[in-house]
């Protein structure tokens, strides 16, 4: 893929996170998710690109969607696959808590896996864990291991959870291997990616979530040099038969981060929603909207941090209702 499509990529979440924004603490979560689709759908028409959407919205929220097979860009350059999570932490925004992003991946044809919208259990670190940790062994075993790698105790460690029942059994045993916890309400590829940087203060994540999510969270690891596995958790016949019908033939793979992102030519680009971690999220001051992102290129290694400050009674017309301006 061209460098240069990376810039490109970053306006395409720009215009998601800036229409979600408004709608930010607001308790309208289908309402930001369905503005930030029509805004990321606009913007990807205007991309030099054949793509088409291997990894969408997901059926579970009940939400409108970037479904997967629909076709994105103006149908000249190179063909991709993309992935897209227009809002990552819907009800985040909803609630205008922290760490809500909207975030996409492209890779060329073929090299994101399909992954079907159900559960999938993970763990994902950041390069010192890569080769070290596996998802068939314990929480303890990981964490003794990380801690190895990282030249730490245990009890230096945090391990970032999803705050959820089914979670239980694997906080009380990080807990009593000593290593420190940090529990979120959403928003688990913000969390895996944060733990491929030092100075986001989280090491290592477990747990389920979803699949897709899976599949954005390596795209950025890879981009990192970080580790990332997930296993599909069918709950019914019929994700068994998705599994099967998208010629996953083996329900109890372990995909490790080159099977979910198959190529290091991959570019991955977030805006922030609302403040996070990593990224500050969007501020309005009447017609100046100001922006944070981040961009990678797995294949140079290039990570940036792009602040953007928006005219926004210069953007087009199209752009400022889609903008909410």
């Amino acid at each position: 893929m061209e460098r240069e499509l990376a810039l490109e990529f970053v306006r395409v979440t720009e215009a998601a996170a800036l229409a979600s924004a408004r709608l930010m603490g607001r308790g309208l979560k289908d309402e930001a998710d369905q503005a930030a689709v029509h805004a990321m759908r606009a913007m990807f028409d205007t991309v030099q690109m054949e793509g088409t959407v291997v990894i969408g919205e997901g059926e579970m929220d009940e939400a409108p969607m970037l479904y997967i097979g629909e076709k994105l860009g103006n149908g000249c350059g190179p063909k991709v696959d993309v992935a897209v999570d227009p809002v990552e932490g819907t009800s985040l925004v909803a609630k205008g808590s922290p760490n809500a992003i909207a975030v996409l991946a492209v890779a060329p044809k073929g090299m994101l896996l399909n992954a079907p919208d159900m559960y999938m259990d993970k763990i994902a670190t950041g390069p010192s864990g890569k080769g070290r940790v596996h998802l068939d062994m314990t929480p303890t075993e990981n964490l003794k291991e990380l801690a190895k790698a990282m030249n730490k105790r245990v009890q230096d460690l945090v391990a970032v959870i999803l705050d959820r029942p089914r979670h239980n059994k694997i906080i009380e045993e990080v807990r009593e291997a000593g290593a420190r916890v940090k529990l979120i309400s959403d928003g688990d590829v913000a969390a895996a990616i944060a733990t491929g940087y030092a100075r986001s203060g989280v090491d290592i994540l477990f747990g389920i979530g979803g699949a897709p999510e899976g599949v954005l969270a390596a795209a950025a690891l890879r981009c990192l040099g970080g580790e990332m596995q997930g296993r599909l958790l069918a709950e019914t016949e019929e994700q068994l038969q998705r599994m099967k019908k998208m010629n996953i033939n083996e329900p109890d793979k372990i995909f490790l981060i080159e099977d979910l992102a198959g190529t290091d030519d991959v570019i991955f680009a977030a805006t922030g929603i609302t403040d996070g971690d990593l990224i500050e999220g969007v501020r309005f001051m009447g017609n100046i909207a100001t922006t944070q992102s981040l961009v990678m290129r797995a294949k140079t290694g290039t990570i940036r941090t792009v602040g953007t400050q928006h005219s926004l009674d210069r953007k087009p017309e199209i752009f400022q209702k889609l903008v909410g301006y």
